[in-house]
């Protein structure tokens, strides 16, 4: 009587699986060289499917329930198998669960920025990143092109495949859009779903797999590309720029006043400020002949101001007015070998060799020995 107890409890008599890992996509069920007991047990919960193998082949396909393991519903394992022991004898067959319920919080990003062609700003490089959520739709695809005779098969072996997927297809799908660079966030929506059919197109017949949703959830632009659109958005701000670099002379005139390293050029420049000035002001007032006496003649209109350009390590560095640019002498940035350049000039040159600038240079007294 003990013989016959040890050999019951060698055999399987209850098949099933209890995921707790979230990311488990399949399992096999282990038997440790146990043979299942005709009539056993299987149990197979929502949001799973069972599939038997033996001896290579794909055999039967189980839904959630609870089923009985007889001959009568294992019509392709019977049949595989020849049951030449009778029809209550134990039978060997490897059982794989496949979680079917959806895997969340998968994450995407281009570990490469991508290239494309904007209307604005030309070639420009980009990257993003987002989520999608994993589900298996075929397992008979999955267990023959991806798990194989593996134990267990979790979402991190095909993470890498996917990610590679996805951002191929969002390198077509962006290059392909034809939207603005400064319309895309606008536009998330309708390129995650074309991202995510190109993407299902690959992997669905291929492996067996779904991707029932797939987000964007940013796309960023180069430092150099924000902080131009920065620069737009500022200048949108500001509005009349005459006004606003009226407004700057107006608050640099104090400054200048009380900055003695800008030597005669700092008065010329402060005197240049005072002259623009005062062509409004004048009118205002009525003229040189008193308060609200007109005047001999209408002054002439103030002369414009320069804007100055430097070089500085490599970039462009402006416009500067000229109090700006004094200060940039003063503070060492802009030196007689400095590259400068503003309107009228045909290149570059150094700014000791331009006539307007010569003097911002001439007032450095030498060091002291």
């Amino acid at each position: 009587m003990a013989f016959m107890d040890k050999l019951r409890a060698e055999l399987v008599d209850i098949v099933e699986w209890f995921d707790d890992s979230q990311h488990t996509i399949v399992w096999r069920f282990p038997r440790y060289q146990n043979e299942i007991k005709q009539g056993a047990q299987l149990i197979v919960r929502p949001g799973q499917v069972a599939v038997f193998v033996s001896q290579g082949t794909l055999a039967d396909i189980f839904g959630p329930g609870r089923h009985s393991l007889e001959t009568r519903n294992l019509p392709l394992l019977s049949t595989v198998l020849g049951w030449k022991y009778g029809f209550n004898s134990p039978f060997r067959s490897e059982v794989y669960f496949v979680n079917t319920t959806q895997i969340t919080d998968l994450k995407w990003g281009t570990p490469n920025p991508v290239m494309m062609r904007d209307p604005d700003f030309g070639p420009v490089r980009i990257r993003a990143f987002g989520t999608y959520t994993l589900k298996a739709m075929d397992p008979k695809i999955l267990l023959s092109e991806l798990v194989g005779t593996d134990s267990t098969y979790e979402t991190d072996e095909i993470s890498e495949l996917l990610r590679s997927i996805i951002n191929t297809a969002f390198a077509d799908v962006i290059s392909s859009s034809g939207i603005a660079v400064l319309d895309l966030a606008s536009e998330y929506q309708e390129l995650s779903e074309k991202l995510r059919e190109s993407v299902v197109e690959q992997v669905d017949d291929e492996y067996g797999l779904e991707i029932p949703m797939l987000q964007i959830v940013n796309i960023s632009l180069p430092a150099e590309v924000e902080k131009a659109v920065d620069a737009r958005s500022s200048m949108g701000v500001i509005g009349n720029m005459a006004q606003y670099q009226a407004f700057q002379m107006g608050q640099a005139m104090p400054i200048a006043a009380e900055n003695p390293a800008g030597g005669l050029a700092g008065a010329g420049i402060g005197v240049g400020m005072g002259m623009a000035m005062a062509g409004p002001m004048m009118r205002q007032t009525g003229g040189a002949g008193g308060y609200g006496a007109p005047g001999p003649q209408a002054p002439a209109p103030p002369p414009p101001v320069p804007s100055w350009h430097f070089a500085e390590n490599g970039q462009a560095v402006g416009p500067l007015n000229p109090t700006q640019l004094s200060e940039a002498v003063a503070a060492g940035r802009v030196r007689p070998d400095t590259l400068v350049w503003t309107q009228g000039m045909s290149a570059w040159s150094q700014a000791s060799q331009v006539p307007e600038l010569a003097a911002l240079f001439g007032s450095v007294p030498p060091p002291i020995e």
